[in-house]
């Protein structure tokens, strides 16, 4: 897999800080990793982008950008505003191609969503994905609404014959509510995908050295890392999953003191009163 492209079901959503813990572990076991972004919008010359910031996070990775443009819109609207050569597909592959022979990784983090336009021919990171043959990872938000963008985002992917990798929660809430913790069950079974991860809230505002020692424990082992959904539910006190259980949906398991507790944390028989 020398080549992952980074996906969100939007923007905003802790695309980058993902792309950051990805890198960090990969450097973290030894790999050398580029990050890639073909096009940052919304940046002023000079400013860090999203491939400076990732890498700043991680540690010794290869920052690359292909272009930028200055208003904080899609790409091709921003590349057309600025009197500027959209990015193309081909380029960012050729780019992407350049990097894989030269690194282990290479993590192409892109400008929000996946179907997002590059240029005025319609070109999305879904033509990158396709050009590369690279798997996309979706990044996704927790609370309410991430099921639907999600279910889109993955099944736009399979329609182009393209594969989603998993899906990791870009942005875990310390105090997750109801809607987070049923979310983090029905993720699975509405995307078609594993879910591979969750990064804490304000994780990209750490200290780099504090970032790269939790990293690891916000991915799957898929990923490199060694996160589990059985253990996050535990770590916010809800019920563990039963084994053998498929983790698909909010079902109900034994809490820690054999009493029944539904996994999005409702316990059973406390219903409202009529």
């Amino acid at each position: 897999m020398p080549v992952v492209v980074v996906s969100g079901t939007g923007t905003e959503i802790g695309k980058t800080v993902v792309t950051a813990a990805l890198a960090a572990v990969a450097l973290a076991g030894g790999r050398t990793v580029a990050v890639l972004k073909p096009a940052q919008t919304g940046l002023a010359p000079g400013e860090p982008g999203d491939a400076a910031e990732a890498a700043r996070l991680a540690g010794a990775a290869t920052a690359v950008e292909l272009a930028r443009f200055p208003d904080p819109l899609a790409p091709a609207t921003a590349a057309r505003r600025a009197g500027l050569p959209p990015v193309r597909p081909a380029e960012v592959a050729t780019a992407a191609g350049k990097l894989a022979a030269e690194h282990d990784l290479v993590l192409v983090d892109a400008a929000g969503g996946l179907l997002v336009r590059f240029d005025e021919t319609g070109a999305t990171l879904a033509d990158v994905a396709r050009l590369l043959g690279a798997p996309v990872l979706v990044v996704a938000p927790a609370g309410l609404g991430t099921l639907n963008a999600t279910a889109l985002t993955t099944e736009a992917l399979r329609a182009r014959a393209l594969t989603p990798l998993g899906v990791v929660i870009g942005s875990w809430p310390a105090e997750p509510g109801l809607a987070e913790r049923c979310n983090l069950a029905d993720l699975p079974e509405v995307s078609g995908a594993p879910l591979l991860g969750a990064v804490p809230a304000g994780a990209g505002s750490w200290a780099p050295a504090r970032f790269r020692a939790g990293a690891a424990g916000w991915l799957a082992a898929e990923l490199g890392g060694a996160w589990r959904p059985e253990g996050m539910a535990e770590r916010h006190g809800l019920s563990p999953l039963r084994q053998g259980v498929e983790f698909g949906q909010c079902r109900v398991g034994p809490g820690s003191l054999g009493s029944e507790v539904s996994w999005c944390g409702q316990p059973q028989g406390a219903g409202s009163a009529s």
